[in-house]
């Protein structure tokens, strides 16, 4: 009997320990000057996080959009950085180049001098959102609208998938892209070939990050954030539906700390991956 209550006891431990969770931590907010903040992109080697600012409709090109930088504890470094832009959304770098999805164009700008050198107006696009860069260069950007992924190579944009439903988030890893694709987490590899890592997201998915063990991070919009562990497990780490947005996170990696742009809460959270 003391064998099969040690046991008993032993397997409860056990469950216990897998169900457990992982937690966010909040460590600062940063609300002054972000009008509508949509995307946060962390640059490890310069210490700054770049906030894309639609500062109006996510759809109008009005001219009145940016991208801010903040520096690591949340204080501004330069509110207008770049200014003039229209609803700029998902950003990616690459060999000192941002690379900002901004409605219907991929615009391209010199981090070291500030400058816009580029703007790629995308063919038939309607709302494009996200964008990441592979090894080679080569980016890609998601128009959720229009249900494609488009590529950027060499300075000519083709279609390079398309009925990915309500795509946004994009993460270039190796030979491989991954994509949220509504309410499901895709790989698509270089054959094109599309797995379903992980479905079942209570919202369509926004932003998505590595955690660096096969594990992601996503939000959604509406003001949810998941934990997708590699075998496809979800957990919700938070929800906040109602109260504010969750949009396209940024992920410090060394540090395991995530920024939340709230969207319409005009602000940017940052928490620690506990």
């Amino acid at each position: 009997m003391q064998k099969l209550f040690l046991s008993f006891m032993m397997l409860s431990c056990c469950s216990l320990l897998s169900a457990q969770t992982v937690k966010l931590k909040k460590m600062w907010e940063a609300k002054e000057q972000l009008p509508v903040p949509e995307s946060v992109l962390y640059d490890a080697y310069r210490q700054v996080l770049f906030v894309s600012l639609i500062d109006g409709a996510g759809n109008a090109k009005d001219g009145k959009g940016g991208i801010a930088q903040l520096n690591k504890d949340g204080s501004l470094k330069n509110v207008s950085w770049i200014t003039g832009l229209n609803a700029p959304k998902g950003m990616a770098l690459y060999k000192d180049i941002l690379y900002v999805a901004d409605i219907t164009a991929i615009v391209l700008i010199d981090v070291v001098t500030g400058n816009i050198i580029d703007e790629i107006e995308v063919p038939r696009a309607v709302f494009l959102n996200d964008v990441t860069v592979d090894q080679q260069g080569a980016v890609y950007v998601s128009d959720t609208r229009e249900n494609k992924i488009y590529c950027l190579r060499d300075g000519k944009v083709s279609l390079f998938l398309e009925n990915v439903e309500s795509v946004n988030g994009l993460k270039s890893i190796g030979s491989d892209l991954y994509a949220l694709a509504g309410k499901e987490l895709w790989k698509i590899d270089a054959q094109k070939k599309i797995t379903v890592l992980a479905k079942g997201f209570e919202q369509n998915g926004d932003g998505l990050e590595p955690v660096g063990n096969g594990d992601f991070l996503v939000t959604c919009w509406a003001g949810i954030i998941y934990y997708v562990k590699a075998d496809g497990q979800i957990e919700k780490l938070q929800d906040v539906q109602g109260k504010m947005n969750t949009a396209d996170l940024g992920y410090d990696a060394d540090n395991k700390v995530i920024y939340i742009p709230t969207f319409n809460n005009n602000s940017v959270i940052a928490y620690t991956l506990q």
